[in-house]
């Protein structure tokens, strides 16, 4: 019996398998919407307290419409915003980030120099280890002086021409910008140029009088002007590579033109390579060119992130300055041993195969942004310009050689571009009077991101209006 229900129930059918429901076609990725509510209550908070809520006037996007966002935190290629938005940084502080946001090198560096101390009022060994490094690396800078920001190291450099050579007159370059002092306002790039100020209130006619401006890679207006002025003029101050009106390149020969009047005309030459220092060459740009300037003024990459500035050249000119010399210069923060200590890490990372690196980014980003305008139509109507790691698209045909070309680009178009740009995660400047910084830490990733934005940010900038 036992054995019968045992025959029965191992005869008896297996269950039927259950069937495995269909999967459900995954829901399409939703692009993550740009939220900027947490910065628009910062940016009404500071606005309260601040002059146009920020610290610096282009940060407010004032020329592009529009109102910032704050930044909550930042690495590598990337910025965070207050909301939580991310955007691929083209900006790098406007130029001291040669390695992207806080490389290890850098932050470790002030990590170790934080627990002896911020300022010491007094010297201490990094500032003379920087020095070293310094005048190894820009041989035409015998010797050096630390700041705390390139306007202050072109205001000094300024002071010792006029000191050295006993004369007023500083020639500049319509477009080029030397910093805020009083004395480079006159017809100046940047900021001063973005927001359309020809100069500034406040600075007295008769100091404004004292510079007087030449046409950039226009040999023949620094003629005129020497002509016009004879042993008058101090020092000729140029950007070797103009940086602040967008990218500008010297013309063959302009540079060592400068330099031949220079000599003849007993001016001296003031390079300022507050953005061209340690970017384009360990040596700056004049290494690149072969040009060796009298003065040299440093900034940006020199102090790692950090508030540094320095000014130097030949000996005998740096004897002028005090306490060697009667030319008074003085600063609290000079030196300090933070960025002093940012500043050799940064200089201790410029290598051959980082050089090679962001020349191979920058070539790469160059080349696909050509690409995209002209897979749609526009190289036509737009010009880039690159030397090494900083670019400038310009929205003209170009080509473009001096402030008269730069003014003549199309900043409605360039505003709507940017905003394009923005909205995908891509930032870049808020003013087209500035240049594209690239860094060792943008990755493929982000190339790609970038040039899939610029894509259709351009379509964006030349849809015709009211579309």
């Amino acid at each position: 019996m036992a054995a019968r229900k045992m025959r029965r129930k191992a005869a008896a059918p297996l269950p039927a398998p259950k069937k495995k429901a269909p999967k459900k076609p995954a829901a399409p990725r939703r692009r993550r919407v740009r939220r900027t509510v947490e910065s628009d209550r910062l940016y009404a908070r500071a606005k309260a307290k601040m002059p146009g809520g920020v610290s610096s006037p282009v940060r407010s996007f004032k020329s592009v419409g529009a109102t910032p966002f704050f930044v909550k935190k930042a690495k590598g290629s990337v910025l965070v915003d207050a909301d939580g938005n991310r955007y691929v940084d083209y900006v790098m502080s406007y130029g001291p980030h040669l390695f992207g946001h806080m490389p290890k090198a850098v932050a470790s560096a002030i990590r170790k120099a934080l627990p002896r101390g911020t300022s010491y009022g007094a010297p201490c060994r990094a500032e003379v280890e920087l020095a070293e490094r310094v005048t190894r690396l820009v041989p035409s800078m015998e010797k050096v002086r630390f700041v705390s920001s390139g306007t202050e190291a072109a205001m000094s450099a300024v002071r010792l021409a006029r000191a050295a050579t006993g004369r007023d007159l500083v020639l500049k370059f319509s477009g080029c910008y030397h910093g805020h002092a009083d004395s480079f306002l006159v017809a100046a790039g940047s900021g001063v140029a973005t927001l359309g100020i020809p100069g500034s209130p406040g600075v007295p006619a008769d100091l404004a009088k004292a510079t007087i401006t030449a046409k950039y890679n226009d040999l023949e207006s620094v003629e005129a002007l020497f002509k016009q002025y004879p042993g008058q003029i101090a020092v000729i101050a140029v950007e070797p590579v103009a940086a602040n009106m967008g990218v500008v390149l010297p013309k063959p020969g302009f540079l060592e033109g400068l330099r031949k009047i220079a000599d003849r005309e007993k001016a001296l030459l003031l390079f300022d390579e507050v953005i061209t220092g340690f970017r384009l060459a360990r040596g700056g740009a004049q290494e690149v060119f072969g040009i060796r300037p009298d003065l040299t003024c440093l900034g940006k990459i020199l102090g790692g992130g950090l508030p540094v500035g320095a000014y130097g050249g030949r000996a005998d000119l740096m004897a002028h300055v005090a306490p060697d010399g009667p030319v008074y210069q003085a600063g609290t923060l000079s030196g300090n041993p933070l960025a002093m200590a940012a500043g050799i890490a940064m200089l201790d990372s410029l290598t051959p195969a980082a050089y090679a690196k962001l020349e191979k980014t920058a070539a790469k980003l160059e080349k696909g942004m050509r690409k995209v305008a002209k897979d749609l139509g526009f190289e036509g109507r737009l010009t880039l310009n690159r030397i090494g790691s900083i670019l400038t698209l310009f929205f003209n045909p170009g080509p473009i050689a001096d402030f008269d070309d730069v003014k003549k680009s199309d900043g409605a178009a360039f505003n709507r571009w940017f905003h394009g740009l923005l909205k995908r995660g891509v930032f870049i400047a808020p003013a087209a009077f500035e240049a594209m910084f690239v860094s060792t830490a943008h990755t493929e990733k982000d190339l790609e991101k970038t040039l899939s934005a610029h894509r259709e940010a351009l379509k964006e900038a030349f849809a015709p209006v009211g579309s």
